[in-house]
Parts: C-alpha cells; structure tokens; sequence
C-alpha cells in the first residue's frame, strides 16, 4: 500500500462575474436570515416523565398543549404539519401526521370555556391523544395522507391533467409546522449522570410567511425544549409571545391532572 498524497492548498480563480454572483447569493442568504425571528425555550418544569404518569403519549401531550397555545395566540385553528418517519419501508422518509383534528379543536375549546368541568376537559384530552396518536401510526405505517396526494399531483403533471382538487388542497399553508427531534443519537453519554452535557439542539424556520415553525426536543425526563421560529417581516406573529403560550397551555394541561 502507497502511502496517501500531501494535501495540497487549491489555488482558486474567481473571475469578476463570478464574485458577484457569489456577493448577490450572500445578500439574499442575509435577508432570509434577518427575517428569522427565532426564540429558544427551556422548559423544565417538567418533562416526559410527569406526562407518562398521566398515561399519555409525550408526543401527542406536546401537540396538544401546541394546538391549545394556537388557538390562545390566534384565536383560530389552523392546518398543522408534523413530521413522522417511514423507514418500515425502504427508500422511506417522512409522511405527514396532521395535528389539528376536531378532537383536537373540541379540546382546546373546552380549556377556555368555564362551563366544562376538570373531567370534561381530561377525557376531551384523552380523546385528542388517542386520535393523534392513530393518526401517527397511520402516517408510520404508509396509510398517511399527504404523500399520496404528492404523488397524485406528479401523476397530473406528467398526464397533463388539471385537478381543482389538488390545486386546492396542496397550495392550503400550513400555518404550524411542527417536528419532534431526536435529542441524542449515542450511548456515549449518560445525560442523567451529566445534565449539564443536555443540548437544546437545532430548529427549523416556519413554513407560511404569518405562521410559525416549532421543533421540540425532549430531553430526558424533565426538560424539553423548543425552537420557536417566525418572520420578522409578518408583524403579527411573535416567537416570543407564542413561546409563552405555550408556557402556559403546558402548565394548564399539567393542572388538569394536579390533585
């Protein structure tokens, strides 16, 4: 075997035009990132662990406790996107779990309507996570909704054929677009002998200019966070203030099930 050859420095020749194009790609780039109004929330006043004893999904919990802090921040319910993964089947990636059920709306409703009772609201919940949870399955499992439409509108396309129907339904904006991540993906490290080593780890930007992108990380058993993300340029949306929504929508689920 022959050792490797020295690494060499290139020598680059950037002609004028070229410069520009670069210079014009890095305004653009620049702008899209000055837009971003980007807040990263820690919430640690509980976790997973608390929500299992509630005998519920993390992840169906987390959405709901969204939907509810949506609705609170706009005043209205909207088309949501989570993420969901397909590798059961080779070549698979992701399928969409649409969050918003009118499960989930009956819901949210019932937690700012001061005539239904603590009972109510629980078994309302239980309703909505047990249908988030189907849908979730549905998704894995290729029974989901979204990529069979993908495929449809490729199928139009290619026949030359123009659907009204998926003209509509695919140009609807999802307003929350949201993704559960991974929070480690090795054995290296025991988070719970070193929380100090937990990462709030990375994000993503929203899907519909006056929408919001939230990615949630759970971190263990007693954390979660969230990237909360919007455009600077949509004066009416805030990551902030919807951080703080969803601050609240957690600690009023948390209550529901307080002795």
């Amino acid at each position: 075997e022959f050792p490797p050859p020295n690494p060499i420095r290139l020598q680059w020749e950037m002609p004028q035009e070229c410069l520009e194009v670069i210079e014009n790609s890095m305004e653009i780039a620049q702008d899209l990132l000055n837009d971003v109004d980007l807040h990263i929330l820690k919430h640690d006043a509980y976790g997973k662990g608390l929500i299992k004893t509630f005998r519920t999904s993390p992840d169906a919990f987390i959405q709901m406790a969204l939907q509810l802090a949506y609705y609170r921040d706009a005043g209205k319910f909207c088309l949501t996107y989570e993420a969901s993964m397909t590798r059961l089947y080779r070549e698979g990636r992701t399928e969409t779990v649409r969050s918003c059920t009118i499960e989930s709306c009956e819901f949210a409703k019932a937690m700012d309507d001061r005539t239904k009772t603590k009972e109510e609201r629980i078994a309302l919940l239980k309703r909505a996570t047990d249908k988030h949870a189907d849908g979730y399955k549905e998704a894995m499992t290729g029974k989901g909704i979204d990529r069979h439409l993908f495929c449809l509108y490729i199928v139009s396309k290619y026949l030359g054929i123009e659907s009204p129907f998926l003209k509509e339904v695919l140009s609807e904006p999802w307003r929350l677009s949201t993704s559960q991540t991974p929070h480690q993906q090795t054995n290296k490290i025991d988070t719970c002998k070193n929380p100090e080593l937990i990462s709030a780890g990375g994000g993503f930007g929203p899907v519909a200019d006056d929408g919001y992108g939230v990615s949630y990380i759970i971190a263990g058993e007693d954390v979660i966070f969230f990237h909360i993300s919007a455009k600077n340029a949509y004066s009416e949306t805030d990551a902030r203030r919807f951080g703080r929504k969803i601050c609240e929508a957690m600690d009023d689920l948390k209550n529901l099930f307080s002795k």
